[in-house]
């Protein structure tokens, strides 16, 4: 491939196409009317605009790209993550149309973009499950007898689809028939089908995944973990790699699990199989994403790899150019995800221009970004501004490199979720390890944020008066600010003598 399409915007677009540019191979931006300025838009070789700025009208429209991939004589079309990325009437309309879509086939996405298929395939290969159905269940009379045997609580879960909806935790049997009728509705309004199952609900679970990659010569390795735990509303805002509890039997059993899910939907490219463990440390086959994660640059942080890269050798007919003992963990990496919402009411999104934006720099720090000063956050699509990614020689230093990163990184015009990664990092259960997808449930209140805020405003006030005083003792008394401006109880509280 020399020139490729990159159908997708902001940070994972402009991410792929500089792995791109370092393969030698031109890109091509697609933008909708939205993302005319947008920095993807300037970085690529060429670019075309597909449509106005709702995504339904551009960035999900197959034929206005396969369209820009004729014009502009593209061989190949990487869709990154989200929208078309893994449709499987895309990568089949792709393939069709006579170029290579960078990724898997359509018969893995299909096999596994079903949760309930994904879920016969792992049980071939004896791969632990959540105790539940495997099968769709519409019948309200039968799902209660199974609810009653699998035990409450339990969960009802969307067979398509993710992000939560659809999604139901009933902790009583007298709720379920209404709770099932709920979920099932929201299945079908946001996914088209109204499938669901039933699973034990693992009450304080780990969220942990596994990278895979695969070629097209029948080769599957494992890419290690990432711990995916801190979310909000099921999605997640902190993940990292390795995680804090595995031991290197558990890491294997769980790669070794992932590597055969994989080969159980003959999966070629870069894939994700996610697992649930619970607080024995037991784990079970959750789902498998066919495409680039979010998350994807911890893991490339640790191993020394380059996925994209990966992804396109693979997409090409290259073999692994590696085997599974030729990989090993190097450091320890964290990232967080940048998102217009403010943390302190309840993590609604926000809008608004970024009227500052200067990102973060030094040793072991990485930005993946997709914005500029200046540039206003778009209604339309995701509100991910930026992934801030730190790499130390081991946990400790990762967390101290994010903790001062997210110091360094300077937004306003806008709330973020940078004062919530912050609290998490410095909290005991974090630090700890000790800590599982209930974290802000149990750990976080929004006025937390507010307290530690005002704690740095006073100690940033408290120094600059006593250095002021410092210097003008020789021209007059001073007043000391700890006895006259801060209460006795605030500098007791930040331990100001």
């Amino acid at each position: 491939m020399k020139k490729i399409v990159v159908a997708n915007r902001g940070e994972i677009a402009l991410r792929v196409m500089r792995s791109a540019k370092e393969m030698g191979i031109k890109t091509v931006a697609v933008y909708s009317e939205a993302d005319r300025n947008s920095p993807h838009v300037r970085y690529a070789d060429e670019a075309i605009c597909i449509g106005p700025p709702p995504s339904n009208q551009s960035y999900l429209v197959m034929d206005k790209i396969l369209d820009a991939a004729k014009q502009t004589g593209a061989e190949g079309i990487h869709p990154g993550y989200g929208f078309l990325s893994e449709n499987a009437t895309f990568a089949r309309k792709v393939k069709e149309a006579g170029l290579i879509f960078i990724g898997p086939s359509a018969e893995s996405m299909e096999m596994m973009g079903d949760k309930l298929s994904a879920k016969a395939a792992a049980k071939k290969y004896n791969i632990p499950l959540v105790p539940g159905t495997d099968y769709a269940i519409t019948d309200i009379e039968k799902a209660k007898t199974v609810a009653a045997e699998v035990g409450f609580p339990i969960l009802i879960k969307a067979s398509a689809g993710g992000g939560g909806k659809g999604m139901r935790v009933v902790n009583r049997a007298e709720d379920f028939e209404e709770q099932m009728k709920l979920a099932a509705s929201e299945a079908l309004s946001s996914f088209g089908d109204g499938s669901v199952f039933i699973e034990r609900y693992v009450g304080s679970p780990r969220h942990i995944e596994i990278q895979v990659l695969g070629d097209t010569h029948g080769n599957v390795v494992y890419l290690f973990e990432r711990e995916c735990s801190i979310q909000r509303r099921h999605q997640k805002v902190v993940e990292e790699a390795p995680s804090a509890v595995l031991t290197s039997a558990k890491r294997k059993a769980m790669g070794e699990c992932a590597v055969m899910v994989a080969k159980a939907c003959n999966y070629v490219g870069a894939g994700t199989v996610e697992f649930l463990m619970d607080e024995n440390l037991d784990f079970f086959f959750l789902e498998m994403n066919t495409r680039l994660q979010v998350e994807h640059p911890v893991t490339e942080l640790i191993t020394g790899l380059d996925l994209v890269k990966e992804q396109i050798k693979v997409a090409r007919g290259e073999k692994l150019s590696f085997t599974q003992d030729d990989l090993k963990i190097l450091g320890h990496a964290i990232e967080i995800r940048v998102c217009a919402e403010d943390p302190a009411n309840n993590f609604l999104p926000d809008t608004g221009t970024l009227s500052t934006y200067q990102i973060p720099k030094g040793a072991g720090v990485r930005v993946d970004d997709g914005f500029e000063e200046g540039m206003e956050i778009p209604i339309f699509y995701d509100n991910m501004i930026a992934k801030l990614i730190t790499y130390g020689k081991d946990r400790n230093e990762a967390i101290a490199r994010m903790i001062r990163a997210i110091d360094e990184y300077k937004i306003s015009g806008i709330e973020t979720t940078l004062p919530f990664c912050k609290y998490v990092m410095q909290h005991e259960a974090f630090v700890s390890g000790h800590f599982d997808t209930n974290f802000i449930k149990n750990h976080f209140k929004p006025e937390d944020l507010e307290s530690s805020s005002l704690e740095e405003e006073l100690v940033a006030a408290f120094l600059g008066a006593k250095l002021m005083n410092e210097n003008n003792k020789s021209s007059a008394p001073s007043v000391s600010y700890a006895d006259e401006t801060v209460s006795k109880w605030k500098t007791n509280r930040l331990g100001i003598e």
